[in-house]
């Protein structure tokens, strides 16, 4: 995809992040992000939101005959894998009898999760005869007869251009593993997960929070998850000066809050440029009640919460939210153009500069630990790269390093990672790995933190693919311990690359203060303007500083990939693009 080589000038913009809802926990963080669902140019296009409900179905071929007189009678199970490597049963199918090429009816209905690696384990049980009349769920499995297992990932089912994979089954006996059979594992996706709804939101007789002017009103939407803080899934514009404010639509998708009857928390904030916003009001309704309440054409009172604890008490307020539109409309979504053959191309830029200390000592950010435990960057590199390697088919990913000075060359802030001086792309996550690793030794830290050459790097390759109208969207990874020291160079970067089929994740590690990639990831809710006055496009880019993701629900790729489905969508639905049908065999 070709090379980058820096001419040591300190030129080219530095590079942060910006915009997206965040899922940090800080609130005012999450309040302060931008949604990309609110802004003008999405309201006639739709938005859709990060999870999308699938349906499994299961078939199976040439599985192994365990019964004398008849064939198996056999039944799937499906198991998921929790975050700490633990195996949680999940799924049982009816009991198909006497075949060695069942095709069950019962259906598994699991939630895909872009941000997240899902790993699936199926075994299939030849059931007993004396147990054929219970009920699947009340079977012992260790009293029947296994019959072989396979295991994947959601992802890479999905991403098959007809959702469906061929898996063989295999069981250990001795010490070399045996075939036994394919199991056959097919994804549709639910038509729920195509709809999105579009809300206009108005609210009556607002309190001022403000002592000389009325309250500057938006609002924040957030859906509530099990054992956990409210996510915010969308944002309203801030409407200054304004007591009974109607902002622009609001678009959701059913995917996105988890279903039409997902409580949502709608919190009304008075804006505060610090970032200290406070609170006028909130309610608490699903899609579903929003719904009926724009049939009634009736508001409902705010509420503000009062007390702690045992004596919290909710304070009703004469101020009121309306819902004076609702509407549902079905979209394209993101894994239909995965279907179609669009490919995520995952890259990686490594930040060398000299702050990070000598990889030698450890104390270094860079300090490869003898034990295996990996360092802030490698982790980036494998979380991020985990998830991203199942949409891309080749593998081959770009990769550069910047702030330093490799061999025989000035100080570069964009150099091929693996020392060649003619190619960037290395195989694989472990490719990525070895270069790193390799570039720690061969190159001299220096500085200072620029973004711009790497941001242009991928952003040329994002342009030849879309000159060549190939079905590649690109996602930069850009490691850094540092704060930028060209922030209008960089504006300048993002607004021109927001055009592009490309979105860039920033992970910050160290104590660096990051109040400038805070603020050009959207503070005040605003698009990135560049030097000439031209504002983005749309949003590409999202920024997680690593420390203030390591005591959190959400891990830090949970939080960097959250956005990247909705901001691919923006930019296929921008351009008018459509998924366009592929029908392939399994594989």
């Amino acid at each position: 995809m070709g090379s980058c080589w820096s001419d040591g000038s300190g030129r080219g913009g530095g590079m942060v992040g910006v915009g997206g809802n965040t899922s940090s926990s800080a609130a005012a963080a999450a309040y302060a992000s931008p949604n990309d669902a609110v802004d003008y140019y999405l309201k006639s296009r739709g938005f859709n939101g990060l999870f999308s409900q699938i349906e499994l179905s299961f078939s199976a071929s040439n599985l192994r005959d365990m019964d004398v007189t008849s064939k198996s009678d056999a039944m799937v199970v499906v198991y998921t894998t929790g975050r700490d490597g633990t195996l949680a049963e999940s799924f049982r199918s009816e009991v198909v009898l006497n075949s060695l090429n069942p095709k069950w009816i019962k259906k598994f209905n699991i939630r895909y999760q872009f941000e997240v690696v899902q790993t699936l384990l199926f075994r299939i049980y030849d059931i007993d005869t004396q147990f054929q009349n219970s009920k699947e769920e009340m079977l012992k499995l260790d009293e029947q007869q296994f019959l072989g297992e396979a295991t994947c990932t959601l992802s890479e089912v999905i991403t098959k251009p007809n959702r469906t994979i061929a898996l063989e089954l295999t069981r250990k006996e001795g010490t070399q593993p045996q075939n036994h059979g394919k199991l056959i594992v097919h994804a549709e996706e639910s038509l729920a997960s195509k709809t999105t709804t579009e809300i206009v939101f108005r609210c009556l007789n607002l309190e001022s929070m403000d002592h000389f002017s009325k309250s500057d009103p938006f609002l924040v939407i957030s859906k509530i998850v099990e054992h956990g803080s409210p996510i915010p899934v969308s944002k309203t514009e801030v409407l200054k000066n304004d007591a009974n404010p109607v902002w622009k639509p609001v678009s959701l998708s059913v995917q996105q809050v988890g279903s039409k009857d997902t409580p949502l928390v709608i919190e009304c904030l008075d804006f505060n440029g610090n970032g200290n916003h406070n609170l006028i009001g909130k309610v608490q309704k699903s899609l579903a009640d929003l719904e009926k309440l724009h049939l009634s054409g009736q508001g409902i009172n705010l509420f503000l919460p009062t007390g702690v604890g045992h004596k919290h008490e909710d304070k009703a307020l004469k101020s009121q939210l309306f819902v004076d539109k609702f509407t549902e409309t079905v979209q394209h979504t993101f894994l239909e153009y995965l279907a179609s053959g669009f490919e995520l191309n995952f890259m990686v830029a490594i930040d060398f500069t000299a702050s990070n200390g000598n990889p030698r000592l450890p104390d270094s950010l860079h300090y490869i630990d003898p034990t295996g435990r990996l360092n802030a960057y490698q982790r980036a590199i494998v979380e991020v790269g985990e998830v991203l390697q199942f949409y891309d088919t080749d593998k081959r990913f770009p990769a550069w390093g910047f702030g330093a000075r490799p061999i025989d060359i000035p100080v570069s802030h964009c150099f091929n990672l693996n020392g060649s001086s003619t190619y960037c792309e290395v195989d694989g996550i472990q490719g990525i790995m070895n270069a790193y690793n390799g570039a720690l030794f061969n190159v001299s830290f220096a500085g200072p933190t620029l973004f711009g050459p790497v941001i242009n790097a991928a952003a040329t390759i994002a342009s030849e693919s879309l000159a060549q109208n190939a079905k590649r969207y690109y996602v930069l990874l850009i490691i850094t311990d540092g704060v930028i020291t060209d922030l209008q160079e960089t504006k300048d970067a993002l607004v021109s690359a927001s055009d592009l089929p490309l979105s860039i994740l920033i992970v910050g590690v160290g104590g660096a203060d990051y109040k400038e990639m805070e603020v050009l990831d959207g503070d005040k809710g605003e698009r990135l303007e560049s030097s000439s006055g031209r504002v983005a496009s749309r949003d590409i880019v999202q920024f997680v500083a690593l420390r203030d993701m390591q005591y959190g629900e959400v891990s830090v790729v949970e939080a960097l990939l959250a956005e990247l489905p909705s901001q691919f969508l923006t930019y296929m639905r921008n351009r008018n693009i459509t998924p366009t049908s592929i029908t392939t065999s399994a594989s």
